[in-house]
């Protein structure tokens, strides 16, 4: 099996390593604030899905706190100024257009990455994004993780799957990036189910994937079906064989952002293998040269 991965697709694109700086924008959520809902997907934390963002401070000076986290191993690299938790386009254009064009001023942030809801994206903020496109590449990463209505549901996802495909669509249209978000492991999908919504991705029209796992957050509402018996974590296996079969689904080029999940261990309940990383992309990256034998 071959697959391009977010690394290659960077190093390729602007000739050195790039990496993320996950920034905070002091957004909220229409799935949080009432618009379409309280209390955010069942699976998000109390920090939208941001622990690792830093969050003190201006812009500015998150970046340049957020470049001292890898200073050790970035050498001449360049970076992307990622806005990670909540839904970050969820506000006035004027103030999109300011957070934006301030978090790519600097020569050595060579694109801009917003994490946002397909149902948070009008005319207007398509147009900020076009903008800021026009200067520096944009990807923008939306929130799907099932094609599901029953499972879309359950996670209290709050639009239907039509509303990702117009957001998509229009992206394109435009000329951005987009990035589809799917999670692995979702209560009361089966490996069939999960494959339909990673083909599904591979079919619309997005030039990226990121594939979760389903981890469960001690802040997270999804936390007390899962303490109360009501559905049961992934085992490593099950859910490496599950991905692979994700990956051989998509076309190839489509690029590969994550393969699994990165939680934050003070807040994690289960499952307890998905604690080291390096452990499970290790392993994934073996079955991955495995299937190429």
């Amino acid at each position: 099996m071959k697959i391009l991965t977010l690394d290659d697709y960077l190093k390729a694109k602007f000739g050195c390593k790039v990496y993320k700086l996950a920034i905070d924008g002091g957004f909220t959520c229409p799935n949080r604030d009432g618009r379409c809902g309280v209390g955010g997907c069942i699976f998000c934390s109390s920090e939208g899905s941001g622990e690792f963002a830093e969050k003190a401070g201006d812009i500015a000076y998150q970046l340049e706190r957020a470049k001292e986290r890898v200073a050790h191993k970035a050498g001449k690299a360049k970076y992307i100024a990622y806005f990670q938790n909540h839904t970050n386009t969820y506000d006035k254009p004027e103030r999109l257009r300011e957070l934006y064009f301030k978090a790519i001023e600097k020569e050595e942030i060579v694109a801009l990455s917003v994490a946002t809801r397909p149902d948070c994206l009008g005319e207007d903020v398509l147009e900020v994004l076009s903008e800021v496109n026009r200067v520096k590449p944009v990807m923008a990463e939306l929130g799907l993780q099932t094609i599901h209505q029953s499972t879309a549901e359950y996670i209290r996802r709050g639009y239907p799957l039509e509303v990702f495909d117009k957001a998509v669509a229009d992206l394109k249209k435009r000329g951005i990036e987009t990035v589809a978000h799917m999670i692995i492991g979702l209560p009361g999908e089966d490996r069939k189910m999960i494959i339909q919504t990673a083909r599904y991705i591979g079919e619309s029209g997005c030039d990226g994937i990121k594939l979760h796992l389903l981890y469960i957050l001690s802040d997270a509402p999804i936390a007390s079906d899962y303490l109360s018996g009501k559905f049961k974590a992934l085992e490593m296996e099950e859910y490496i064989d599950i991905l692979l079969s994700c990956l051989k689904s998509l076309p190839y080029g489509m690029v590969i952002h994550r393969m699994t999940g990165d939680p934050p261990k003070s807040k994690l309940i289960a499952p307890e293998w998905c604690r080291d990383k390096k452990k499970v992309l290790n392993e994934i990256n073996r079955r991955i040269r495995s299937e190429a034998d």
